[in-house]
């Protein structure tokens, strides 16, 4: 395939997509319910994936503590339960992102809609309030995304210091082993803490959009 052809093919791509997002809106809109309520409803799961994500990585970092003190006893049984820990973070994380990419998507397609419905307007002073709220509102969506998206880029470290130590450990059963990944520790509980604090405020950050949408 040439590359003219790859980007007609992608063109249609996006174009299919955006004709089902458009009859998924409207299908939701015959039943009473807005963009503005599918955002809310977005922002909401979002904001609960993050706080299933934020407990994951915590019992990761208990599960990865409890390795380093080791004092007897099966040690595969440690390294499955720490790679268990490692899968479901991983999947967390996942679901994080897939959620911030849905919460995205209809933000832009409410966002659109709300500034060329604004040229509908006959009346000066509601037009002008109409515009004021959507400017502001657009304001706190981005900072709401932007400490999304900051939680999203700062999960990936940690998944990659889990895995390295999973991986060396699966290779290495022995109390050895146990001691040369003794100082991963120190470095994986400051990214977990500082994960759990970019989440903490994005998790208030949606808290509160989702207030002002419903006000």
């Amino acid at each position: 395939m040439n590359s003219q052809a790859f980007k007609l093919l992608c063109l249609g791509a996006v174009l299919a997509l955006s004709a089902c997002q458009s009859t998924y809106y409207s299908a939701w809109e015959k039943l009473g319910v807005e963009k503005r309520d599918i955002l809310v409803d977005r922002v909401e799961d979002a904001r609960d994936s993050q706080t299933a994500a934020q407990e994951q990585f915590s019992s990761a970092l208990a599960e990865f503590s409890a390795l380093i003190n080791f004092d007897g006893g099966e040690l595969e049984d440690v390294y499955d339960n720490l790679k268990g820990q490692y899968d479901d973070s991983k999947s967390a994380a996942t679901a994080v992102t897939k959620r911030i990419d849905k919460v995205e998507s209809v933000a832009e397609a409410l966002f659109a809609e709300w500034k060329a419905e604004l040229d509908l307007y006959t009346n000066a002073n509601l037009q002008r309030d109409s515009q004021n709220k959507l400017r502001n509102t657009k304001r706190q969506y981005t900072n709401m995304l932007k400490a999304m998206r900051k939680v999203e880029n700062s999960m990936p470290p940690v998944l990659d210091a889990l895995q390295n130590n999973v991986l060396y450990l699966k290779h290495n059963l022995n109390a050895s082993a146990v001691g040369a990944l003794e100082g991963e520790l120190g470095v994986i509980r400051k990214d977990v803490n500082r994960l759990v604090s970019e989440m903490n405020e994005a998790i208030k950050q949606s808290n509160a959009f989702i207030q002002s949408m419903q006000g």
